[in-house]
Order: structure tokens, then C-alpha cells, then sequence
């Protein structure tokens, strides 16, 4: 039995799949199995995923007969997991060949139910910003932004399943990690990031919000949740209306906020 299952939902990411897939390749952590499954690709990357799993036995290939979105895929991958512990991956980006060493080590000592670590943001020029989390994020964290890099985290698979995965409900989506983090902290249940770079995601440093407004009413619903639960006091409920203003800023403004922001390290 593999000691870590990776899980990653893939959708149109054809040129960018081999690439994502061989930093698990070049893992200095060998005891994993990769679950890959395509949500209803319309390109070729139904295609190239049987030609990875094809070269190597610890990939395991699902497909999904329609588009589900994410927290679907990933809730039916965690089904099939074989390990204790479940990471994730996106399709897109990059990770460090000892990220899985790391994590590993930290989460095997039975402390923290989810260790992440820092992440870049890279696109076709390069590396161009970067995001450090607090060690050891409290309660008062969740007052700001989700306090784990989702794509580059690990969780215990028995912390995972006690909180029932990821919520599948619609006003929840596109903040599904962050609604899983609220929970397991609700539940008890602590985190750790491991204080370096050890996840790259690809994003545009020019890009306008990705986030619908509908996405943003969510993130500020699930904000405004996590103050009265955690009793955050006023602060934090007039801080989670900041998605809704930020879905409201003009893109010239979204994008030079959103390059200071990352090339801050924030």
C-alpha cells in the first residue's frame, strides 16, 4: 500500500500535464500513487493521461463521463485512495523534488491533520512572486485569506473523511479549500506550513480576477461564517466583504493590486 495518494483533477490542461506529472516522477519520495482524473476534457488531455499512466503503474486514471468541478473530482479520487495521506497537485503547475519528503515528515508525527508549504506564481517568463504562510496559522488567520497553499498541501486521510472532504455545496465553490481548512479547525484538528517554496503555481501576472462574482459572493459568505464561529469580532466581518470589493474594481486596478500583492510575498 502507497503511503501518500496524490490527487489531481485535470480539465484542458494538455500542454501543461507532463510537466506537472513528472515533478511527482522526480519525487525524492517514491511511496505514492497519482490519481488522475479528467473532468470532461474537451482537448487532448484525456489522451495524454493514458499515455502517463501507461508508463508508470503508481498512476491511477478515472474520468468523469460530464464536467463535475473540482470538489466532486477530488471527493471521488479520495474514495479510491489507497493511503493515509492525501496531497494534492494541480495539473498545471510545478513542486519541488523533495516537496512529498517534507511534508511527509512533518505530518507523520500525528500533530497536524494538513501541512503546506510556501508557493511561487510562475508564467512563460518565469517566476515572478511569491507566498509565505504563517507556521502555525490560528484561528485569527482565518480572518484574512485561506492560510494554506491548497494545491501544495498534504492531509491526513483520517482528519479528512471525520469532516466529511470537500463540500460539493454551491456556495461553496471555488472556496472549497478554505471551507475544508474552517472545518477541520472547527473540528479540533491544527495545521502546519513548512516555511520555504516548495509549490509553483502557474499564474498570469497580469490577470484579471478569475473569480466570477458569484464566486466572491461565496468566499464572502464562508468569511463572514468563519468570524462568527471563531468569534473574530467586527474586524473580521468588515474584512470579508473585501472579495466583493475587489470583484467590483476596475481590471486596471485588480491587476496592479494583485501584482504588488504577490510580488510581496503576501
Amino acid at each position: 500500500m502507497p503511503e501518500i495518494s496524490v490527487l489531481m483533477g485535470i480539465y484542458n490542461c494538455a500542454d501543461t500535464l507532463e510537466e506537472a506529472v513528472g515533478c511527482l516522477l522526480r519525487q525524492s519520495a517514491a511511496d505514492w500513487e497519482l490519481l488522475l482524473c479528467d473532468d470532461g476534457s474537451t482537448d487532448g488531455t484525456y489522451a495524454l493521461a493514458q499515455k502517463l499512466a501507461r508508463s508508470d503503474e503508481r498512476i491511477r486514471l478515472l474520468k468523469n463521463e460530464k464536467n463535475l468541478g473540482l470538489p466532486k473530482t477530488l471527493n471521488r479520487c479520495a474514495a479510491l485512495a489507497k493511503a493515509p495521506y492525501l496531497a494534492r497537485m494541480d495539473g498545471d503547475d510545478r513542486c519541488s523534488p523533495t516537496r512529498l519528503e517534507k511534508e511527509l515528515a512533518v505530518i507523520r508525527r500525528g500533530e497536524y491533520a494538513v501541512v503546506s508549504c510556501g508557493m511561487a506564481f510562475f508564467d512563460q517568463d518565469g517566476v515572478w512572486g511569491q507566498k509565505l504562510y504563517r507556521e502555525t496559522p490560528q484561528k485569527a488567520d482565518f480572518a484574512g485569506n485561506s492560510p494554506f497553499c491548497h494545491a501544495g498541501a498534504m492531509i491526513r486521510r483520517d482528519a479528512f473523511e471525520a469532516v466529511g472532504g470537500y463540500s460539493e455545496a454551491a456556495d461553496r465553490l471555488r472556496v472549497e479549500d478554505f471551507d475544508l481548512w474552517f472545518r477541520l479547525y472547527r473540528a479540533g484538528y491544527r495545521g502546519y506550513n513548512i516555511p520555504e517554496i516548495l509549490y509553483e503555481m502557474r499564474d498570469d501576472r497580469s490577470a484579471v480576477a478569475r473569480k466570477k462574482f458569484r464566486y466572491r459572493v461565496n468566499e464572502y459568505r464562508l468569511k463572514r461564517q468563519i468570524a462568527e464561529d471563531f468569534s473574530l469580532g467586527v474586524k473580521a466581518k468588515i474584512a470579508a466583504l473585501r472579495p466583493l470589493l475587489l470583484g467590483l474594481c476596475p481590471a486596471f486596478l485588480y491587476r496592479a493590486l494583485h501584482r504588488a500583492k504577490m510580488g510581496r510575498g503576501q
